[in-house]
């Protein structure tokens, strides 16, 4: 019997369990018999495509995940790095403060009334450090979430169209890129920076968990 589940096609055999058929990577003993035949027409074409309100509900939801994992936490989990010239995750939230303010919509608002005419500023990926030497984490959560709130607001006052979303900016350092393409990478950035606070606070315990070490490979990135 074949269902689908969010778009993967499930073959459920009423026959009893055969070791030879390849099971799903990392399903327990308990769903042994569930297997992956493939993808329903509707999800493989969903694949690589840019979709703007399924970029903007990730984007919508970062500070809400960073301030459940940070708030009120210790600093010997907020204030941590992985050595010399790394980031805690007190410096990542500040990071993603300054680029809120100098970074993504500012080079949106370019794009749209000037194109690849006018290069983007560049970005100081770590002006964070100088600016933010002085805050707490709790004002830098508080100040990220009312960023993220106005510069969702003002992209979705935009009302983009498929034409706006190809239009074209130039970065700096990259050459030709387009509006889809940074708002794109806009979402990427917030999910790369969740996953990296993520491995740092791990690495707090990478001496502490033992042999566990050898099941544990955020401890090893």
């Amino acid at each position: 019997m074949l269902v689908s589940v969010r778009g993967v096609l499930l073959r459920i055999p009423l026959e009893p369990h055969n070791d030879s058929l390849p099971l799903v990577e990392g399903v327990q003993d308990t769903l042994r018999p569930w297997y992956i035949v493939g993808m329903t027409e509707s999800s493989s074409t969903r694949i690589g495509q840019f979709d703007l309100e399924d970029t903007l509900e990730v984007l919508a939801r970062t500070p809400k995940v960073l301030d459940a994992l940070l708030r009120g936490t210790s600093a010997s989990w907020h204030a941590i790095d992985e050595g010399e010239d790394t980031w805690s995750a007190i410096d990542i939230v500040g990071h993603l403060v300054h680029g809120e303010e100098t970074d993504w919509v500012t080079r949106a608002r370019i794009i749209l009334k000037h194109g690849a005419e006018r290069p983007f500023e560049p970005f100081d990926r770590f002006a964070q450090q100088r600016r933010f030497a002085d805050w707490t984490l709790e004002r830098l959560l508080d100040r990220f979430a009312a960023l993220r709130r106005s510069s969702l607001d003002t992209v979705r006052s935009w009302q983009l169209t498929e034409a706006q979303l190809a239009l074209p900016g130039r970065h700096p350092e990259l050459g030709a890129v387009n509006l889809g393409q940074l708002l794109a990478a806009w979402a990427v950035h917030d999910l790369g920076h969740i996953a990296q606070i993520a491995r740092v606070m791990a690495k707090r315990h990478g001496d502490d968990v033992g042999a566990w070490q050898a099941y544990l490979p955020i401890l090893h990135r």
